[in-house]
């Protein structure tokens, strides 16, 4: 009883000085992680991971990726400006890069490295459908998801030693291992249903104020869904949201997303 007291006690007091609001979506989390830390980490593991990955570079794909990159982070960064708040943006470094391989995946570690395999390309079509991916991955960047999974680790296993106290170099690496083990696939971090589910609304109005059609994010993940093998599902799709859910709350956030669109110069 005493340790659960005082585990709630730590997650309260946190809470007070590390709660961070998302200004697309308005959902709170507990985020007591260095984000300059993450970063950092984050990079070494993205350069480890493209040193022993094929980079395909000067195609069509490739050049996709790095178009549909920029233009969704520009957007991100002008919304991040206009409401104030583009210093949270601080510290990104950004990288859209194509790796040669088979799977049906995409990720965006925090701080901005964006990787996107070549067997997700079919599934994508065209930019729309890319950018539908690219807002997805980009937004657990931009709400800090891994620093609240990394949070989260590290409140599991140290508790209240964090309040008014630091973690050691060898603590931090034990903590960012755990959320992203070396040897494992570098982007396959394990993200919460909540947490899918709002990379998958924030992605919406990212890529409707990028100027791509929010409209045909329920097709992307319909055929994405249709990629499914019989009853292996890509991992890609492993933590997301019931399909039948998925398409519904997409739905529901459409009308928000069209005026996005709408004011990026979209046809409606």
């Amino acid at each position: 009883m005493k340790i659960l007291k005082t585990s709630a006690f730590v997650i309260a007091t946190l809470g007070i000085t590390a709660c961070v609001t998302n200004p697309i979506t308005g959902r709170s989390s507990i985020q007591i992680a260095n984000n300059s830390e993450i970063a950092t980490a984050a990079a070494s593991e993205y350069k480890t991971t493209l040193s022993k990955a094929k980079v395909v570079t000067g195609t069509a794909d490739a050049n996709r990726i790095k178009n549909v990159g920029a233009r969704i982070k520009n957007a991100a960064y002008a919304y991040y400006k206009q409401i104030g708040r583009e210093s949270a943006l601080t510290g990104y470094n950004w990288e859209f890069n194509l790796i040669q391989d088979s799977q049906l995946n995409a990720w965006c570690m925090p701080g901005g490295k964006v990787a996107f395999y070549t067997g997700i390309m079919p599934v994508c079509k065209d930019d729309n459908g890319v950018a539908v991916v690219m807002g997805h991955e980009v937004s657990h960047a931009l709400a800090g998801h891994g620093n609240e999974r990394i949070s989260q680790a590290m409140l599991a296993q140290y508790g209240g030693s964090l309040l008014g106290g630091t973690m050691s170099n060898s603590q931090w690496a034990g903590v960012f291992e755990k959320v992203y083990p070396i040897g494992a696939q570098v982007g396959l971090l394990a993200y919460g249903r909540k947490q899918e589910s709002e990379a998958d609304e924030m992605g919406l109005q990212l890529m409707a104020m990028a100027g791509y059609d929010p409209r045909t994010a329920t097709a992307f993940w319909q055929r994405m869904e249709a990629s499914s093998t019989g009853s292996r599902q890509p991992e890609f799709l492993s933590t997301h949201p019931n399909p039948q859910n998925r398409i519904a709350d997409l739905n529901a956030d459409m009308p928000k997303a069209l005026e996005y669109y709408k004011a990026a110069g979209g046809k409606l």
